[in-house]
């Protein structure tokens, strides 16, 4: 028995000197086996701070008059009818009206000026909608409905290109590229032919009058804009049209104009290079709409659903909200590839570049509580359960899904209890120095029994 009462002595006297050290203006002081609870001692009084929460009813400080304890935790008790914060179980009168409440307590008391000095902060256990968060890379790619191909409309060489990087922006109606095309001469020549034709009735003709009357006039009028309206369309522009028009001669090179404006992607053709309309000259797309592609294993894609909020953070640290938009219901190399599309204006993403990705899933409805107020042992998730008036117990919770600085709470805990949010370690630990304490007390009582009943046994032997 000496050989346990010295061992928690050394171990009290190790864990109190650690404390000092951390604390060096903080004096732990263990009281007397008849006090209730051990306390903390400081030299100020201040009162506990607080996060969103609300003192609960304090504990029958000294056993006297009513006693209400939870059935199925007796550690639970207080001095008026309520609920146990634990299992929400209504409390029940205590048959012993004088019962100390104390012989039920397995918790730590620390007076409020010890409280202020460890900066001991309280939060309420809440409902709130709480999500699994999937965390993933993601790649920046071009939105792939706004990728716009470049074919030439008819055979030929390229004589000079006006694109010669990855990433050049191109305006739309600025030149590309300058093509020599046998097949295109031979289409201004009819052109100027079809013009030719035209001024040759027009000179037989006299008066408006008779223009407007004349139908057939009027179709070759028709006619001959739809000539002119198919050089525009295989993308030469109208200055070179009106070239034509003005010298009465074919441009035998001709440059080609950019239906539209876009960020070069692809390059496929150079100067010297043979043109063909079945062939792609060059990629474009537009990044001011991008799509971010997100690489997911099966067992994250099963969770993650169609609509689920996304957060990315770029290289720079910049984050962006959006929405899920696509998860491939096929997985290739056990991977399966999902989408998002964002609104770039403003360019922040660049395609090629790799961001972070957390993908909210399955958002539902919990009790939470600060994840820095659980702590984690190999023997189970404990909370510093706060009961009124500085007094602690520590309780075994079961949580459930971690979103960032919030966890949720599956079982051990009721909305609206109280639990600490930081400090948590040293008042478990007193909390566990007074259990032992009350464990070596025990010992001490039972042991003249122990000694009185071996000379009877060697008696008997």
């Amino acid at each position: 028995m000496t050989k346990i009462k010295a061992a928690g002595i050394a171990l009290l006297s190790v864990i109190m000197l650690a404390a000092y050290f951390i604390y060096p203006h903080i004096s732990i002081s263990w009281l007397a086996a008849q006090t209730a609870s051990p306390g903390i001692a400081a030299t100020s009084e201040a009162p506990i701070a607080k996060t969103n929460a609300s003192p609960l009813p304090s504990i029958n400080p000294a056993g006297q008059g009513k006693v209400w304890v939870c059935p199925m935790h007796p550690e639970i008790m207080q001095d008026h009818p309520g609920t146990c914060p634990i299992c929400g179980m209504d409390l029940v009168e205590s048959p012993n009206r004088t019962t100390d409440h104390t012989a039920h307590d397995h918790g730590v008391h620390v007076d409020s000026a010890s409280i202020q000095k460890l900066g001991v902060r309280l939060a309420s256990v809440m409902k709130s909608s709480i999500s699994e968060e999937i965390r993933a890379y993601g790649n920046v790619t071009a939105d792939e409905s706004t990728l716009y191909n470049v074919h030439s409309k008819f055979d030929g060489t390229i004589k000079k290109s006006y694109i010669h990087s990855i990433g050049q922006h191109i305006e739309k109606g600025q030149v590309i590229y300058e093509i020599y095309s046998p097949e295109l001469i031979t289409q201004q020549k009819e052109y100027l032919n079809f013009m030719n034709r035209r001024n040759q009735i027009l000179k037989t003709i006299t008066g408006d009058a008779l223009i407007i009357e004349n139908e057939y006039v009027m179709d070759l009028l028709v006619e001959l804009s739809k000539e002119r309206t198919k050089f525009l369309h295989e993308d030469i522009g109208i200055e070179t049209v009106q070239k034509i028009e003005d010298s009465r001669q074919p441009v035998e090179v001709v440059k080609i104009i950019a239906a539209q404006s876009g960020v070069v992607t692809q390059i496929n053709a150079r100067e010297g290079s043979y043109a063909t309309p079945s062939a792609t000259l060059f990629t474009l797309a537009d990044v001011a709409r991008v799509w971010v592609a997100v690489t997911l294993y099966p067992d994250q894609a099963s969770q993650a659903k169609n609509g689920n909020e996304v957060t990315i953070t770029g290289s720079d640290g910049q984050i962006i909200k959006a929405r899920l938009d696509f998860v491939s219901p096929v997985a290739d190399n056990n991977k399966v590839s999902a989408r998002v599309a964002i609104d770039n204006a403003q360019l922040h993403l660049r395609p090629g570049s790799f961001v972070a990705v957390t993908i909210h899933a399955r958002p539902h409805e919990a009790l939470v509580v600060p994840s820095s107020a659980v702590l984690r042992s190999g023997e189970g998730n404990v909370v510093m359960l706060h009961r009124g008036a500085g007094h602690f117990l520590p309780v075994y919770v079961e949580t459930g899904i971690e979103n960032g600085d919030t966890i949720e709470i599956t079982d051990g805990l009721q909305p609206g209890a109280e639990v600490a949010v930081n400090g948590q370690f040293l008042l478990d630990s007193a909390a566990s120095m007074n259990a032992a304490i009350e464990r070596m007390q025990s010992h001490e009582h039972s042991a003249p029994e122990m000694h009185d009943a071996k000379p009877e046994m060697r008696d008997a032997k």
